[in-house]
């Protein structure tokens, strides 16, 4: 048989496949998961939503999901409806779908960094040329450098991440207005984390109506705790979702998916009653590792990113060498820690006073 040299693209030659290490340990603090499984009542929701889409499973599944994003939108309040509300195979096939859309060779995506850094990589599998703009040293950004930042560049998609990740800090409304004020097209605002941000954070959801461009994602897998069922969502307006279709796959949300996805709305009260409990133990967090002499950015999702260590690698090898994995994630010198249960808790806090002393 011939042999044939199977080539990949030259702009993707030297990338990695996005993903965190996945270790089987006691303690696993680095993926930004809720820790709090689904409640046996729930599961048994699940299950029973799943049932009874299983005898159909022969034909496909409502290809635009329209029964699913009316719930979301009733979710997200602000005056939504069904028509404003897109949704996807997890927030990241939402933004996949939008660089696909709204970027390609001849346009450009921005990003102000530190932030998620699939939006990227994203932007590159896309052909989209990646803008980085760095953010201050405490990790925020002011409305009018971001601006000045867009109007010189002027690209195509702009990335906001807020709560942001790695670093946990939430954006102000200013910069997000300001941004939008200034981009020519599109301007996406993930959100992935919002639930966990501090009572009286605003969302960009309330510019909505004001800029024809904005995008808005969300995703299910965080405070909603079901990270293995892969649902992810955005809100803009009817027509920018409209023209979003044209790239979306033939029924890419599976019949099952939109079941999961509907039972978790309806019994939504438990899963998000433990976001005040994640949000309690990420503040005490915050304080016990600043109490310990240790840079600590302020937080409003549900994990801390803390530091500063000459090794940041030798840290994370010595606390895994404990049983208690976290993440290599964002700056040089800083780790990311994912705010678990009171047990996972106790074991970090112990791992790490004894990896400092």
């Amino acid at each position: 048989m011939e042999e044939r040299d199977v080539v990949l693209r030259k702009d993707l030659e030297g990338l990695d496949a996005y993903g965190a290490p996945q270790i089987d340990v006691p303690v696993r603090l680095n993926t930004n998961e809720n820790p709090y499984p689904p409640s046996p009542e729930l599961a048994r929701a699940v299950a029973d939503a799943v049932g009874a889409v299983a005898g159909g499973l022969n034909r496909y599944p409502d290809r635009d999901a329209v029964e699913l994003r009316k719930e979301l939108a009733a979710y997200l309040g602000h005056g939504l409806s069904g028509e404003q509300v897109w949704a996807a195979n997890g927030s990241n096939e939402v933004i996949q779908q939008l660089l696909q859309a709204f970027g390609g060779p001849g346009r450009s995506a921005m990003g102000f960094e530190p932030s998620y850094s699939m939006h990227p990589l994203l932007a590159r599998v896309n052909s989209t040329p990646w803008v980085p703009v760095p953010r201050d040293a405490d990790f925020g950004i002011s409305a009018s450098r971001a601006a000045r930042a867009v109007a010189d560049a002027r690209p195509d998609v702009v990335f906001l991440t807020s709560p942001n990740n790695p670093t946990g800090t939430a954006m102000p409304l200013d910069v997000i207005e300001a941004v939008c004020a200034a981009a020519p097209r599109v301007v996406v605002v993930d959100e992935a984390y919002f639930e966990f941000a501090r009572a009286g954070t605003p969302s960009a959801l309330t510019l909505l109506p004001r800029f024809p461009g904005l995008v808005v994602t969300r995703t299910m897998s965080k405070a909603f705790a079901m990270a293995g069922a892969r649902v992810g969502y955005l809100a803009a307006s009817p027509e920018l979702i409209a023209r979003l279709l044209v790239v979306r796959l033939p029924y890419h949300l599976s019949a099952v998916t939109q079941a999961v996805a509907q039972a978790a709305l309806e019994y939504r009260a438990e899963p998000l009653a433990t976001v005040e409990l994640l949000r309690r133990s990420r503040d005490s967090l915050v304080s016990w590792l600043r109490g310990r002499g240790l840079e600590v950015a302020d937080s409003d999702a549900n994990f801390v990113l803390f530091g500063s260590f000459d090794d940041r690698h030798a840290v994370w090898q010595a606390l895994l060498d404990r049983g208690v994995l976290v993440r290599e994630a964002g700056p040089p010198r800083w780790l990311r820690v994912t705010v678990g249960t009171e047990s996972e808790m106790a074991a970090f806090r112990t791992a790490l006073t004894e990896v400092l002393s």
